[in-house]
């Protein structure tokens, strides 16, 4: 028996948004990179400039099948936790700072849930205990790095940062967040090219010379570090702007060219020419100095890694008879800030520059009981393991992908006492933290910091010990 096909009626597809519209949107919550989270028609928005529980009226920046972004131009409902007068014009335009519109604590006790949510989601680690997030000393000009994107024309030249999903580059002219010696540094390069009549880099025809200014602040001298980064070699226009640029700030000490003649996003290429004798920072954590190159690898809160490295050392309770291996040492910041209290420290890292200049900071601070070596984490820990060798303390600080269950067996093959595990992200943490609990190693305690106030991120110390033992 034949039956008829019942006739569908075919679902109506939705209305695809379009950059520039505005819409009336009700704020859920914040995503995990601090969006207001928004839904219209079926689509979700992610809202800059927006907090949980407001009516806002928001502009589309950015429309695509996976994501679609939009902007803050109106508030008819606001949030307990909006500041009255957020420190920056362009809170709700700049990408760099999704939460520069919401109190302090309010940042704060969002960035535990964060971490609490990330935790949930492993029965391991449900009953772990998080502490409240350390704050920053200074929730802003904190920031004592900057790599900005030069673009434009000389007349008018930009320097900043891209916006979300484009190559429109947001002009920051005195952004929030950077060291006040940042700012003064990218007006005054604004003003040299300007002056120079410098082309500027354009990555459609690949033609002009400027292309991304890095700058390094050393707070313990109150000098700075500037990369100019051009397509190709060029000592005169170099040659003068650098000249412009030290008349006006005095306090920049280390100029360099660096030459990117590459067509991707890679910021800097693989030879730096220096216009200035001196070629390096000295910055201070503690009482350890550290050499800072244009390359070096080292954070740009220095009171949040300071925090860090302090937090670390109390809970490996060193007395002077512990072994203790860095996994992922950088230029050696933790395991420098350990090596007074222990016998002996070895730290791995991939990076063979980031090696040479932790063996330079051990020098430069009479440190003899810290070795440095190059190499992947994995085979230089299987090798160490394979000895026989037995650590008392781990320490890891992973990228941000965490780490390979290859490396999380090693260090717990190493049998030490307590691991801690430095994390710039609570998912990976979680992760790796689940995976340790397995091979013998449980978590005892979570301290978030908050390294980058006004943004998502957090960083997390946590202290791991062995089954059956509480310290």
């Amino acid at each position: 028996m034949n039956r008829k096909k019942t006739d569908q009626i075919p679902k109506p597809k939705k209305q695809q948004l379009v950059k520039g519209q505005a819409l009336d949107l009700s704020i859920i919550n914040l995503d995990e990179d601090g969006y207001g989270s928004a839904d219209h028609e079926g689509t979700r928005i992610r809202v800059n400039g927006a907090l949980p529980g407001e009516q806002v009226r928001a502009r589309i920046t950015f429309s695509g099948q996976r994501d679609t972004f939009a902007d803050t131009f109106r508030i008819f409902r606001r949030s307990p936790e909006r500041l009255v007068e957020p420190p920056c014009a362009k809170a709700t335009s700049c990408d760099g700072c999704p939460l520069i519109t919401m109190k302090y604590q309010a940042q704060l006790d969002w960035k535990k849930g964060l971490v609490e949510g990330a935790f949930r989601y492993y029965s391991s680690l449900r009953d772990t205990k998080i502490n409240p997030v350390l704050p920053s000393k200074k929730p802003l000009a904190y920031r004592t790095r900057a790599k900005l994107v030069i673009s434009g024309k000389f007349a008018e030249p930009k320097i900043g940062i891209y916006l979300r999903n484009t190559h429109q580059v947001t002009d920051l002219g005195d952004c929030q967040l950077h060291h006040p010696l940042i700012n003064r540094i990218v007006t005054a390069t604004r003003e040299g090219i300007r002056k120079g009549k410098i082309p500027i880099y354009n990555p459609k025809t690949e033609n002009g010379l400027m292309r991304y200014l890095v700058i390094r602040v050393s707070e313990h001298e109150n000098r700075a570090m500037v990369v100019f980064v051009t397509s190709e070699r060029s000592f005169n226009e170099i040659h003068h702007l650098a000249k412009h640029l030290k008349k006006t700030v005095p306090e920049v000490t280390v100029v360099a060219q660096n030459v990117n003649n590459s067509t991707g996003n890679v910021i800097m290429g693989d030879r730096e020419y220096f216009v200035t004798k001196q070629q390096t920072l000295v910055e201070k954590l503690g009482d350890i100095r550290f050499s800072i190159s244009p390359r070096s690898i080292f954070q740009v809160n220095n009171d949040g890694a300071q925090t860090i490295y302090q937090q670390v050392k109390q809970w490996a309770a060193l007395t002077g008879t512990e072994s203790v291996v860095d996994v992922y040492c950088g230029i050696g910041g933790i395991a420098l800030f350990l090596a007074d209290s222990a016998r002996e420290i070895v730290g791995f890292e991939l990076a063979e520059a980031a090696v040479a200049d932790a063996a330079k900071n051990a020098r430069l601070n009479g440190i003899r009981n810290c070795q440095f070596e190059a190499g992947d984490a994995a085979g230089l820990l299987a090798g160490i393991c394979e000895e026989g060798y037995e650590a008392d303390i781990v320490v890891l600080n992973p990228p941000r992908k965490g780490c390979d269950e290859e490396v999380l067996r090693s260090c717990a093959s190493l049998k030490p006492k307590r691991i801690i595990y430095v994390s710039c992200s609570p998912t990976t943490l979680a992760r790796d933290l689940n995976f340790l609990k397995g091979v013998g190693y449980r978590t005892l305690e979570v301290q978030p910091v908050d390294m980058f106030p006004q943004t998502s991120h957090v960083e997390n110390v946590a202290l791991l010990v062995r089954e059956n033992e509480d310290t």
